[in-house]
């Protein structure tokens, strides 16, 4: 089987099973008839970009970067909910206050969110600036930010 179709294969199944070891990897594709060594399963996820991630049972498995942000995401949305006291806004800046210490894992939930209007943010101890692209934008950022909230 050619590489690629190999590589294919890899990614079906870690979206598929929980697949925790390189031999669970191995097995499930001597399952589908596909007979590899320990040292293709290696470098197929090495040059996959595979990383080991949370599975919903809190077990590891292997995944894509793409799960591994998203997960990450979650993670910095739930601190989001918990860390906030208030939200502002002061022009075409939103600012939001938080727990003291908790302004930058906030920012980087923003960040993370990847809205469209968003320029950028700027995190201090208990302050994160958010510039909005246009004055239009920013009362819309307010209610999906109070969203994320409640």
């Amino acid at each position: 089987m050619k590489k690629y179709a190999r590589q294919s294969k890899i990614l079906e199944l870690i979206n598929e099973r929980d697949i925790e070891t390189q031999e669970d990897l191995a097995l499930a594709l001597k399952d589908l008839g596909i007979d590899v060594t320990q040292a293709t399963i290696s470098r197929d996820i090495k040059e996959l970009r595979l990383i080991k991630v949370t599975s919903k049972t809190g077990k590891y498995k292997y995944g894509t970067i793409e799960e591994s942000q998203n997960s990450i995401s979650d993670r910095l949305v739930r601190i989001f909910k918990n860390s906030i006291v208030s939200i502002d806004a002061a022009m075409n800046i939103v600012v939001i206050r938080t727990i003291p210490g908790a302004a930058q894992i906030c920012g980087s939930a923003i960040d993370s969110l990847q809205i469209a209007e968003v320029g950028g943010s700027i995190a201090g101890d208990d302050t994160v600036f958010v510039a909005v692209r246009s004055l239009d934008a920013v009362q819309d950022i307010i209610d999906n930010l109070y969203g994320l909230i409640n």
